[in-house]
């Protein structure tokens, strides 16, 4: 069963990952009218959010865009960072919705930094009860109950993460594309290209959550579903 759901789920996944990147492609190829790379538009919205102390650099990668909090820095992809048309556009400008959220203490952004350290020991858990099945099973010396709360409260963990991952990008997205519209950087078409681009990306976190939650069900339902 399981297997089943990982096949299904990574079908979809590369489904929707493999439409993220067509509509990247396409929308790379019109330039922007402004005339404004990704590098640009991203220390404009963060300056006009009066915020100087995050730094936008260029990094390695294709779709490899990110913000880090850590170090306060907006890690544009080459083709994002000199790239001038809407792709661009809309990326380096989500990136810069999280350094607003940051900036401004956006609860859910807060709560997922938070969650960062947790869902790292619970995929470690995971990865571990993983590797010992495959070497003599489950010959842990733990009770089978005591293995099912370690891999159904990892997998929560997890899959709670995923679930606030939502939030925090959708309010990015929205965030990029009413600073884009209200700054006129981008012209109607091109703002449609950007919210386009944008709502691709969302869907591959939405993916990613409804994978979660169901492999959590499966989890419950095979250690704690027949106990009659």
């Amino acid at each position: 069963m399981i297997i089943l759901i990982v096949i299904v789920f990574a079908i979809l996944g590369f489904v929707v990952s493999n439409k993220l990147k067509t509509k990247f492609k396409l929308y790379s190829q019109t330039p922007l009218q402004a005339n404004l790379s990704g590098e640009e538009i991203a220390k404009l919205m963060l300056a006009d959010h009066n915020i100087h102390d995050v730094r936008v650099t260029c990094v390695e990668g294709q779709l490899t865009d990110h913000y880090n909090p850590a170090d306060k820095t907006v890690n544009l992809s080459p083709d994002v960072f000199y790239g001038r048309n809407a792709a661009a556009t809309a990326v380096a400008a989500h990136e810069c919705g999280h350094a607003v959220q940051h900036a401004t203490a956006y609860s859910w952004l807060t709560m997922r930094s938070a969650m960062v350290p947790i869902q790292n020991i619970s995929s470690k858990v995971l990865n571990f009860i993983l590797i010992a099945s495959l070497f003599g099973g489950f010959a842990l010396g733990l009770p089978y109950e005591f293995i099912g709360v370690l891999v159904v409260g990892s997998y929560s963990v997890m899959t709670l993460f995923t679930l606030v991952t939502l939030p925090v990008e959708f309010d990015a997205s929205n965030r990029a594309l009413a600073w884009v519209q209200n700054r006129n950087v981008v012209t109607p078409s091109e703002y449609a290209m950007s919210k386009d681009a944008l709502n691709w990306a969302a869907r591959t976190y939405l993916v990613a959550a409804l994978a979660s939650l169901v492999t959590l069900a499966y989890y419950i339902f095979v250690f704690f579903g027949n106990r009659d």
